[in-house]
């Protein structure tokens, strides 16, 4: 990859560079549009070039359709001036201008004198262009106008760096007099074809470019119409750039009556509106429903964890999305034993990939089970989702599906029979690791020493306590008290033997994890604070883990490490061995909440919202490295392969808010809680807007006096109780 980033901008470590926030470089950062199953990543310009950082494209379906897209004037690139996607990720907008343009050896046009307007939106499998060129100059302009296209129809697995023994053909290129329609045949015997079809015949058009000849006069005005599509026959190949347009504004209007928090701080203000807007566009044309994809662009596609954890931080101003989670959750639960993709009876869902690859079986991710936590969680969620809105037709609808997953705790989580939930792979390709912290070196010894399985992970352990606490309440409300009885007494044992097994003294902290020999890895991770919002831990220890949370070791400044500086294997550049995770860092701002540490919570949400003012687009992506925070106006350094959008990422706004007010809801009642609400320092007045409660809705107005939090309820629709306890 051709590195032009100032080095006083970039620090390199072996082949990789780790950006600064406040970096320039050219091509960073990457324009995101997405819908459904497509998605397009673009640079700056409005390109997706064959140089730079090597994901640039038009994917679907998980298969890169379009590898080349670049816009050249006289063989020159043009000037930008500014890029920008709009704040609801409907329209990725360019503007730019022409270099100095020669002809026959001599300057014909000066720099500056074009005006370039590119715009793009995307729509279900078909992306849509839309270029205008404008003469501002006194003299007419004679233009070569070029478009340079390619595809390369690899799986997201090969731009990621999978290497294959062979791949299908490539199919010859079908030009016409206004459109090239490019072809391959993969292995799996599926022909995957793109049409590139202009709204004007080209002056010539040829397999890998169409170029237009152009005569400007002075104030005259060129238009072209592109449209590249991933499926032909599709009903998106039939419509134009307008429509297109229309159609994906009014889906990622989506959103515009869910709950929102909005504030006299702009900068606020736009991270929660980008973080509302992302959310939207990893939903919106999903076939799964509301379903959040993971992230853009190693993970658009739906995956159990990820889902869960974005619809609990996103519960409280939009149920719909966990529902949507809850539903397809179970609906692709698994039912037999499949080693190859350890699948059990029971388990929920890890990932679900399409493709060439996954079609093949080359990777096991077709509807891969390979995850320890998803499963527990997905109980969490039931729990949490009808604590949030009382829909008992869905808790009956999935409750089946519920006590299948408490029964895989009990039979299959629980390996070896001590009351703890293991992982082991049973497929020789699945993921070594199956908790969130899914490396291969994420889970280890003091010493360094990687941890043999089978093994049990601490926050698991904590998902399953709150799992078997939610269910029972479940099961009250359904009648089956007598099956809630035992799952209260699985939790307490639960509890009691995980304080006396995990808990390590000497480091402040509960065990990283159990390995094979019941050796606990005496290391001091985030994963605590997951143990935390569980509400496993003893209150007593719970003060501990929040001191050794926030403690320099493990607090960057910009957010709590995923491993704590000092351990064996800390390295702030690592994926899970030191880095800083927004979603991460909003679960333990719960659980510190949860046994009364809201200033801390009040801590983590401050450094997560200034991370988001160094940002592209006020966006937090997936993670970010860990390095010390310095006090000279530098952001965080950039982990260079983060997906941004990222779901989970994105809903950590909404459960600091979340936490730092202390909202809580009892849809029965119905009542609205705030316990102990705060502010952090960067606001002195927040709003949560159009909250809804059954059929109620109301806006609650949050003010700090002195040290005090004033607390008003500016509308109240609807029969509906809000309650303060400061």
């Amino acid at each position: 990859m051709k590195d032009i980033t100032p080095l006083e901008e970039a620090i390199r470590v072996g082949d990789r560079w780790y950006v600064l926030a406040t970096s320039s470089r050219e091509g960073d950062p990457i324009r995101v549009l997405k819908y459904g199953e497509s998605f397009a990543l673009f640079d700056r310009f409005g390109d997706m070039p064959r140089a730079g950082s090597g994901e640039h494209g038009l994917y679907h379906e998980g298969t890169r359709f379009l590898s080349r897209y670049e816009l050249r004037l006289n063989g020159k690139r043009p000037i930008l001036l500014h890029s920008s996607v709009r704040r609801d990720n409907s329209v990725l907008s360019v503007d730019g201008t022409n270099p100095d343009l020669h002809e026959d050896g001599r300057l014909a046009t000066v720099k500056g004198t074009l005006h370039l307007a590119r715009s793009w939106v995307l729509w279900k499998a078909g992306c849509h262009e839309r270029l205008r060129i404008e003469n501002f100059g006194q003299a007419p302009v004679r233009l070569a106008l070029t478009l340079e296209f390619g595809a390369d129809y690899v799986d997201i697995f090969e731009v990621r760096g999978y290497e294959r023994a062979r791949r299908g053909e490539a199919l010859a290129v079908d030009a016409g007099e206004a459109r090239a329609i490019l072809g391959y045949r993969g292995l799996d015997g599926i022909v995957r074809r793109t049409a590139i079809e202009f709204s004007s015949p080209p002056s010539s058009i040829a397999a890998d470019r169409a170029q237009f000849a152009i005569e400007l006069a002075p104030g005259a005005r060129f238009e072209l119409e592109a449209r590249i599509d991933c499926d032909p026959r599709g009903v998106s190949a039939r419509i134009g750039y307008d429509e297109a347009a229309k159609r994906v504004e009014e889906a990622m209007s989506e959103a515009a009556n869910d709950a929102h928090a909005e504030s006299p701080s702009a900068p606020f203000n736009h991270w929660i509106e980008r973080s509302s807007a992302d959310l939207t566009m990893l939903t919106a044309g999903n076939p799964e429903g509301r379903y959040p994809y993971a992230g853009v662009p190693w993970y658009s596609v739906p995956f159990g964890r990820d889902g869960i954890l974005t619809a609990l931080q996103y519960l409280w101003p939009q149920p719909a999305m966990a529902r949507a989670v809850l539903r397809f959750l179970a609906a692709t639960q698994a039912t037999e034993e499949r080693a190859e993709q350890d699948a059990e009876p029971g388990k929920i869902v890890h990932e679900m990939r399409k493709g060439e690859l996954a079609n093949l079986g080359e990777i096991p991710f077709g509807r891969y089970y390979g995850t320890v936590d998803a499963t527990p969680l997905f109980v969490v969620l039931a729990g949490e989702y009808h604590q949030r809105t009382a829909d008992r037709e869905t808790l009956e609808a999935i409750w089946p599906n519920v006590l299948r997953a408490l029964e895989w705790m009990d039979r299959y989580g629980d390996l070896d029979g001590d009351g703890f939930i293991e992982y082991r792979r049973r497929s020789e390709r699945g993921l070594v690791n199956q908790g969130w912290k899914d490396s291969e070196d994420s889970i280890m010894h003091a010493d360094g020493r990687l941890a043999e399985g089978p093994i049990a992970l601490c926050e698991v352990q904590g998902y399953a306590y709150l799992a078997r606490v939610h269910a029972a309440r479940l099961a009250r409300t359904l009648g089956e008290n007598e099956r809630a009885r035992a799952l209260e007494r699985q939790a307490l044992e639960l509890q009691a033997r995980f304080e006396a097994a995990f808990w390590c003294e000497d480091i402040g902290t509960y065990a990283l994890a159990l390995d094979g020999h019941k050796r606990p890895c005496r290391v001091r991770a985030s994963n605590a604070g997951h143990v935390l919002w569980s509400g496993i831990a003893h209150a007593d220890r719970a003060l501990r883990v929040g001191e050794t949370l926030l403690a320099p070791d493990s607090f960057s400044g910009w957010g709590v490490r995923t491993l704590a500086r000092g351990e064996a294997r800390y390295n702030p550049m690592s994926y899970h061995n030191g880095s800083v995770w927004p979603h991460d860092n909003a679960i333990a701002a719960m659980g510190l909440a949860r046994y009364g540490m809201k200033d801390k919570s009040v801590a983590i949400a401050t450094a997560l919202y200034e991370a988001s003012l160094f940002m592209d687009l006020h966006r937090l992506p997936e993670l970010y490295c860990g390095f010390e925070r310095e006090h000279h106006g530098e952001g965080p350094t950039l982990y260079p392969v983060a997906c941004s959008p990222q779901a989970w990422a994105s809903a950590s706004a909404f459960y600091v808010a979340k936490a730092c007010l202390g909202l809580s809801f009892r849809p029965e009642e119905p009542r609205m809680r705030f316990l102990h609400p705060m502010l952090p320092g960067f606001l002195e007045r927040v709003r949560l807007v159009n909250v809804r409660v059954g059929e109620a809705v109301v806006d609650v107005q949050f003010e700090r006096h002195g040290e005090e939090v004033g607390v008003s309820v500016l509308r109240k629709q609807g029969d509906l109780e809000v309650s303060v306890v400061l």
